[in-house]
C-alpha cells in the first residue's frame, strides 16, 4: 500500500485531495502539506529514513502554483536524488504536461479532480512502485519503467507508455506518436524523441520517422528502394539508413 504526500497551498482542495486519496484501498497513509517548504522538509525525512523507514514516502501529488517554489522546482529538487518519491502534478493548468514529461512525472490530473481520474493516477503509481519492489526474475535484466509522454485527448492529460509506440513521424515541431491503438500529436521535435529514446531501441529510419526496433516485422529490398513492415504500415527507409538499420535488425536476430 502507498504512503502519500499531497501538497497544495489552496486548503479546501487539499483538503478533498486528501480526501479522494484516502477512500482509495491502495493507500496506506496520505499526508498534507500547504507550501513546497513544508513539503520538501516532510520529504527530507523520508530520505533521510530510506523507503524502508517509518516516515518513507511513496509518492507526492503536487500542485504547481504555490506560493515561493513551485510544484515544478520541487520535482526538480527531488530529480538530483538518488531515489526520490515517485511525483503525480495536480493542476488546474494544462500548459505544464510537457514539463512533467520532462521531469518525469507519472501522471498530471486536472482540477477539479475527478475521482476516477485520480484513482487511474493511483493505480499507475501503485503499479510503478509494486514493479520496483518485486525481486527480479533470473535471467535477462528487467528494464527501468517505461517513460510517460503526456497527451491532450478532449482536454484530459493522458500518459502514454513508450513501450506502447510503434512508430513516430514528424510533423514540423510536433511528433505523431503511433500505437496500437491509435495516434497522438504532440509538440515534441522528433529529433528530441530520436535523441532521448535511442537508448529504448528507437532509430531513425527516415527524416519523417523513427521507428521502434522491436516492432519492425519486414526488411524489404524493391528495386533498390528499402522498406519496412511496422504492423499493417510500410515505412520507407532512406538510403542513408538503409544499411545501418539492416546491421542493426541482423545483430538483433543474431543476439
Amino acid at each position: 500500500m502507498l504512503r502519500v504526500l499531497a501538497v497544495d497551498d489552496e486548503e479546501p482542495a487539499l483538503g478533498e485531495l486528501l480526501y479522494l486519496l484516502r477512500a482509495d484501498p491502495r493507500v496506506r497513509t496520505a499526508e498534507g502539506a500547504g507550501d513546497a517548504t513544508a513539503a520538501l522538509r516532510r520529504i527530507g525525512r523520508a530520505l533521510e529514513t530510506g523507503p524502508d523507514g517509518g516516515d518513507a514516502i511513496d509518492v507526492v501529488f503536487l500542485d504547481i502554483h504555490m506560493p515561493g517554489l513551485t510544484g515544478l522546482d520541487v520535482a526538480r529538487l527531488l530529480a538530483g536524488f538518488a531515489r526520490p518519491p515517485l511525483v503525480v502534478f495536480v493542476t488546474a493548468h494544462e500548459g505544464f504536461a510537457l514539463q512533467a514529461f520532462d521531469l518525469k512525472a507519472v501522471d498530471y490530473v486536472l482540477k477539479p479532480v475527478r475521482r476516477e481520474r485520480l484513482a487511474e493516477a493511483v493505480r499507475r503509481v501503485h503499479d510503478l512502485v509494486h514493479t520496483a519492489a518485486a525481486p527480479a526474475p533470473a535471467g535477462p535484466a528487467v528494464s527501468a519503467a517505461a517513460e510517460q509522454v503526456p497527451v491532450e485527448l478532449g482536454g484530459v492529460t493522458r500518459f502514454v507508455s513508450v513501450d506502447d509506440i510503434a512508430y513516430v513521424e514528424a510533423h514540423g515541431d510536433y511528433a505523431r506518436l503511433h500505437t496500437d491503438h491509435g495516434s497522438h500529436l504532440v509538440r515534441i521535435p522528433l529529433s528530441t524523441l530520436e535523441e532521448r529514446w535511442a537508448a529504448r531501441g528507437f532509430v531513425r529510419i527516415h527524416r519523417s520517422h523513427l521507428v521502434a526496433l522491436a516492432r519492425i516485422d519486414e526488411l524489404r529490398l524493391d528495386g533498390g528502394a528499402t522498406s519496412v513492415r511496422v504492423g499493417d504500415t510500410d515505412l520507407a527507409v532512406s538510403r542513408r539508413h538503409a544499411r545501418p538499420l539492416r546491421d542493426l535488425l541482423m545483430r538483433r536476430a543474431g543476439g
